[in-house]
C-alpha cells in the first residue's frame, strides 16, 4: 500500500479550523500589543482579557524594544497560519517540504503552520 500523499478534504478542513481560530487569537494578540507600544491602550479596552493583562503587568517591566519584537514575532507568526492556509486551499498542507511525506497529525495540531516534521527539523539543523 502506498504511503498517502496529503491529508483528505476533512482532514484538511479541521486543519483550516484550529488555523481560523490560532489566527483570531494572533491577531488580536497583536493589536493588544500595538496598543501598548503606541501608548493607545486606556482602561475603557476590554482589560478583562487575560492578553490585556498580562500586557498590562508585563509593560511596566518590559521595555518598548522587547514589546516591538513581541510584535514582530506575532506578526511573523500570523503570516506563517496565513501560508498554511493558501497549502490548504492548494491541498499541499502538511507535506513536509524536504520529504514530501505527511507531517503528523499531532505535530501539525501544536504547530499548524508547521512545513517540516520534527526528524526534517532536526537533520535540517545538523547540515
Amino acid at each position: 500500500m502506498e504511503a498517502k500523499k496529503r491529508y483528505s478534504d476533512e482532514e484538511l478542513e479541521e486543519f483550516r479550523e484550529i488555523i481560523h481560530k490560532k489566527l483570531e487569537i494572533a491577531k488580536a494578540d497583536y493589536q493588544e500589543t500595538m496598543k501598548v507600544i503606541t501608548n493607545q491602550n486606556t482602561n475603557d479596552i476590554n482589560d478583562t482579557s487575560p492578553t490585556y493583562k498580562a500586557l498590562e503587568e508585563g509593560s511596566a517591566g518590559q521595555t518598548k524594544e522587547q514589546l516591538i519584537q513581541m510584535a514582530q514575532r506575532q506578526q511573523k507568526f500570523i503570516q506563517g497560519l496565513q501560508a498554511a492556509l493558501v497549502r490548504i486551499e492548494n491541498k499541499t498542507y502538511g507535506v513536509d517540504r524536504l520529504t514530501g511525506e505527511l507531517i503528523p497529525k499531532e505535530r501539525l495540531r501544536i504547530v499548524p503552520h508547521a512545513t517540516l516534521s520534527v526528524a526534517s527539523k532536526q537533520s535540517n539543523k545538523d547540515h
